[in-house]
């Protein structure tokens, strides 16, 4: 893994700057969670963690995703915790960070991603980058999505054999999603070639490849975080 020298390792954590999907008129956003669970895992484990977006300024954390049963004891504190609340709401605009400061990657999921992460060729540029340099990419739900078209020096595309997961088709579908989306990532990562695993809907289910760690449902988005907080011990 390449070294960056930092005494406390960092992490630069990236939003979605998109609250629509598209022409649908349905809100979306980051899921909560998969910002909440992250973030405490990685800063009680003594890491830094930096947010950013696209846009920068506040990025949008998905409506339902604040209803029960998908709030969580670390969307609870997220809420009561003004520091996060104010990195939330003053992300970093993701083209001004130099990313070799960081020492990995974590992409929460939700579904405004589709529409801006995953054809942000910074953020493209950055995950092949990362992935040369052995340092860990931890993407959960839908962020697995944005490795469609990230490709390696050779012209392969980098999920090429790789073994992944992310959110599945039936769980877009079950919440009847699935006519929405501007494309699927179950279908499209199958597609490049990646071994894509996933468990029955819903379930955790963490993933790992190399420097590539992802999970597949917003309930994989704790021990994915705590995958990634051992990984960078070393």
């Amino acid at each position: 893994m390449k070294a960056t020298g930092n005494k406390q390792k960092r992490v630069l954590l990236v939003m979605s700057s998109l609250d629509e999907m598209g022409i649908s008129g349905k809100h979306t956003g980051t899921w909560f969670t998969e910002l909440a669970a992250p973030y405490y895992i990685l800063t009680e484990a003594g890491y830094e963690v930096v947010l950013a977006s696209p846009e920068g300024g506040e990025a949008p954390i998905d409506l339902l995703s604040h209803k029960v049963p998908f709030t969580t004891e670390y969307t609870e504190r997220f809420l009561k915790d003004p520091v996060a609340l104010y990195a939330a709401r003053n992300t970093r605009k993701l083209r001004n960070i130099d990313y070799d400061g960081f020492d990995a990657l974590f992409v929460p999921g939700g579904y405004g991603l589709l529409w801006d992460l995953a054809s942000d060729s910074h953020l493209i540029r950055m995950i092949k980058e990362f992935h040369a340099e052995q340092r860990p990419i931890a993407m959960v739900c839908h962020a697995p999505a944005i490795l469609r078209d990230v490709k390696k020096d050779n012209g392969e595309y980098l999920v090429k054999g790789v073994s992944l997961t992310g959110f599945k088709n039936a769980e877009d579908a079950e919440i009847e999603l699935d006519k929405h989306l501007l494309f699927s990532l179950e279908d499209e990562l199958k597609n490049r070639g990646a071994n894509y695993l996933s468990k029955a809907n819903w379930e955790p289910n963490v993933v790992v490849d190399g420097p590539l760690m992802t999970g597949q449902s917003p309930a994989s988005a704790a021990p994915l975080a705590q995958a990634l907080a051992e990984r960078l011990k070393a």
